[in-house]
């Protein structure tokens, strides 16, 4: 019980706090529903308009049996409910499913009856006892009839555009029932802005007052350890507004959720009411700040400072760490020859500001959440940890991983990619969830338990990495960063740099070097002809990761045609390139140059480096050429 346990105690901390005030917590006693229709009334009840909302999510008070209502006889919400619901006319005009109006009202009226009534909940009870609410909303155009005005439309076959209510329901069999539409209520009264009924705080209060003296039983809560008013039911709605599924459900009394060694649910599990809805809602709170990379269908993952601090996201590449993080951006360019150093100095600052405001022995706790049934969800991943040691998992993964990454024209970054990234690039982009999923959750215990990566998943994204031909450019630009990066965090003992290591004279590292420039004099070849098309060491790269010394046989003599072009039009580019493939030539040991087994993952590095500095290099001529003509012209 140990995550409900931090989560309840993320709420008592974090409820009300003044930094939340834009998102805030849900009050317990409360759900989220999503709204179709508004209605407006008076103070006494009166109809005064209505109008369509686009599936707005709105608190709204709610029972314990009705947060995580199910089955064939769903108990009525307190205030807000579907058409279904709070229409007393609903069965008239034809309404297909069962009318709970009835004991939508019985709800209704003793809460107004009680002490803890409020004007404006009398005032929605006014209204709904009427039994107008479908005639009122028909009139208003926002629910739908046949031509004969007395029966409710499950489907449109109109010739004008589908109603945009009809595409917000969800079909059951092949129909969609108006009963379904949620409503919500406002309130007019003079000199009185909050009008939506269901965030009045007043309102609120009043509920929960009546809630809580509605259900008196008590029991011995696990996770307080005190004598408590228990649960009988547990909240749902935890990832979205239409999300079934539950994390704790003891309703199954027919198979073995827990017959066997229980009798009753209570027996396998007590958990007291507030602490349940405190603890649900503080889920339901971190997922919804979670960005969509957090979060793959189903499955989603928070990080989250019980304290409330902010802490850095576990799922973000470097680039994400670094957005919003005052003084610091990026390097105009990717490459430098200090990369990894200037990389540790910025997530050095970075994870410092996190300090600051974290603790050392702050509790930080990662969770995992997945469906695999629409009402079953169970905790997939879960950690423990102090601050400290928290942010030191994360700088080390940071570091450890780090690459020159090339995701698209407008996204270059130093650092380590994000799990989905790796995922993608590990198995292709067209991979399915199941898989993704999967990978994902196996890469999280290397970011935050300090674990090895997957040999297998750093070995298929350099395979893919060496199928250049296959990938389109910007994919296989983004799939050789990440590769690179994998790569030497798994190799991490060899302490490989970002920049070119010219000293560095193993096989695989010069076979890379020579590919690099190989590929570089038959591009600046091409550029003179004005061709576009893939040089000789883009198309056999595949072939030269499985069998490198007789694959360069074959690309250096492809190259003749182009050096006698280059040496006709740029012979100083030529000599430069000709002077460096004999010098790693040179560095071969022994038999290395004539081996031709298959080589590692290191080759991308070598080759990713000389390449970005062969870039560098003729960035700089180029830029230093201009500069001369200028300094001419004006001479």
């Amino acid at each position: 019980m140990s995550w409900i346990q931090k989560l309840y105690e993320t709420y008592e901390r974090c409820y009300g706090a003044p930094q939340f005030e834009n998102a805030p917590l849900m009050p317990i006693s409360h759900t989220v529903q999503q709204a179709h229709i508004e209605v407006v009334l008076d103070l006494e009840g009166n109809f005064l308009r209505a109008k369509q909302v686009m599936k707005e999510e709105t608190i709204i008070p709610a029972t314990e049996e009705s947060a995580g209502r199910v089955g064939i006889k769903p108990p009525p919400h307190p205030l807000c409910d579907k058409v279904q619901y709070c229409a007393g006319d609903y069965l008239a005009f034809g309404g297909e499913k069962t009318s709970f109006h009835a004991e939508y009202l019985q709800l209704l009226r003793s809460w107004c009856e009680s002490k803890y009534a409020h004007p404006k909940v009398q005032a929605v009870l006014n209204y709904v006892e009427k039994g107008t609410l479908v005639r009122d909303l028909l009139k208003e155009c926002l629910l739908y009839c046949d031509a004969s005005g007395q029966k409710l439309l499950t489907d449109w076959t109109g010739k004008e555009p589908v109603p945009a209510l009809f595409r917000m329901l969800t079909p059951k069999g092949g129909k969609r029932d108006q009963g379904d539409a949620f409503v919500r209520w406002r309130v007019e009264i003079p000199d009185d802005p909050l009008t939506l009924v269901s965030e009045d705080p007043e309102v609120r209060k009043k509920w929960l007052q009546f809630d809580a003296a509605g259900n008196p039983s008590a029991g011995l809560c696990m996770v307080t350890g005190t004598m408590s008013q228990l649960a009988c039911s547990h909240p749902k709605r935890l990832r979205h507004g239409a999300d079934g599924a539950k994390l704790i459900s003891s309703n199954d009394n027919t198979n073995y959720t827990f017959r066997g060694k229980f009798t009753t649910g209570e027996e396998a599990c007590g958990v007291g009411f507030d602490v349940t809805q405190k603890a649900h809602n503080a889920l339901r709170w971190l997922i919804s700040r979670q960005d969509e990379y957090a979060k793959s269908g189903e499955q989603v993952f928070v990080s989250w400072a019980v304290a409330g601090h902010p802490i850095p996201d576990p799922m973000k590449n470097t680039a994400q760490l670094f957005l919003g993080v005052p003084g610091e951006t990026p390097p105009e360019s990717p490459y430098t020859g200090d990369a990894g150093q200037l990389l540790a100095r910025r997530l050095g600052k970075l994870i410092a500001g996190y300090r600051a405001e974290l603790g050392r022995t702050e509790d930080v706790v990662v969770m995992g959440v997945d469906s695999a049934t629409p009402g079953r969800m169970g905790i997939t991943f879960y950690r423990e940890l102090k601050g400290s040691e928290f942010l030191e998992r994360i700088l080390q993964w940071h570091e450890a991983n780090a690459w020159v990454q090339n995701y698209s024209k407008d996204l270059h970054f130093t650092g380590a990619p994000a799990p989905r990234d790796i995922a993608e690039v590990s198995y292709g982009r067209r991979l399915d969830d199941k898989l993704r999923k999967a990978t994902v959750e196996r890469l999280l215990p290397c970011i935050v338990d300090g674990q090895p990566l997957p040999r297998d998943l750093v070995e298929s994204a350099v395979r893919r990495a060496c199928n250049r031909v296959g990938l389109k450019l910007w994919e296989w630009e983004k799939c050789l960063g990440i590769a690179c990066g994998l790569y030497r965090g798994l190799q991490k003992e060899n302490h490989y740099q970002m920049s070119l290591e010219e000293s560095r004279t193993s096989r695989d590292y010069l076979y890379g070097r020579l590919l690099a420039i190989a590929d570089h004099l038959e591009q600046r070849a091409l550029h003179i002809a004005n061709e576009t098309r893939d040089t000789n060491a883009a198309r056999l790269m595949q072939r030269f990761s499985e069998h490198p010394s007789s694959t360069w046989r074959n690309i250096e003599l492809a190259l003749k045609p182009y050096e006698a072009r280059l040496r006709a039009n740029r012979p100083g580019v030529l000599v430069r390139l000709q002077t460096l493939l004999d010098e790693v030539m040179n560095q071969f040991k022994g038999e290395d140059y004539n081996d031709d087994s298959r080589l590692s993952g290191e080759f991308l590095l070598g080759f990713h480096c000389q390449r970005s500095a062969l870039w560098q290099r003729q960035d700089s001529v180029t830029e230093n050429t201009i500069q001369e003509q200028s300094i001419g012209e004006k001479k």
